[in-house]
């Protein structure tokens, strides 16, 4: 092998990993280039540990997106979707969500109430879950404290929104308002037990 044929093979990129390419072909086309970055090669790929990167765009049956194809955009949580969290934070975050959606359910399937509930018991027409997921949810609500890092941890758990449109709303840097949730975060994987309070340095 000739020095100029090593060359060229050497300096051959590696192949895209499989769907990449045809994400990144999907967003040229609808103009959503803001979810990619080049590469050393100068190829455009994904974003890597962002939400815009880990969303998945899907084509209709036509595969002609810029000729009037329909592009159906698959949301990613704002949980899964942040690489940079801890296996606990993730955990605390899900566990808070879980209370607030088994606590919501007291308005989504009312009940009478001479209903009864619990063995026999007539009570308030709440089933006993509902209202234990309702203090839970509550007690960790309290347990954040500070007003701005309870509403982008209650936006982002039980809202879903993401952190690039808090972010947009508050006018301040992505990395400002993530760092705000993984505070939140630490605090109720401390609340629920998952993780020690760590020692001020």
């Amino acid at each position: 092998m000739s020095t100029k044929t090593a060359q060229k093979a050497k300096a051959r990129p590696p192949r895209l990993p499989k769907g990449e390419a045809e994400q990144v072909r999907i967003r040229k086309e609808i103009g959503h280039d803001f979810a990619l970055k080049d590469d050393r090669f100068g190829r455009k790929r994904l974003a890597k540990g962002t939400q815009e990167g880990a969303r998945l765009y899907e084509v209709s049956n036509d595969g002609h997106t810029a000729t009037g194809g329909i592009v159906r955009v698959r949301n990613v949580d704002p949980l899964s979707g942040l690489t940079s969290l801890s296996r606990q934070q993730r955990e605390a975050g899900m566990r808070y969500r879980q209370d607030f959606r088994n606590s919501s359910e007291a308005t989504a399937k009312p009940m009478a109430w001479a209903e009864r509930v619990d063995g026999g018991r007539t009570g308030s027409g709440v089933a006993e879950h509902i209202l234990s997921a309702g203090r839970d949810h509550a007690e960790a609500t309290r347990a954040l404290v500070h007003w701005e890092i309870a509403g982008i941890v209650q936006k982002v758990c039980c809202a879903d929104a993401t952190v690039k449109s808090l972010a947009e709303q508050a006018g301040e840097p992505r990395d400002a308002v993530v760092k705000l949730l993984k505070i939140g975060l630490d605090i109720l994987a401390v609340h629920y037990g998952m993780m020690l309070m760590r020692k001020p340095r």
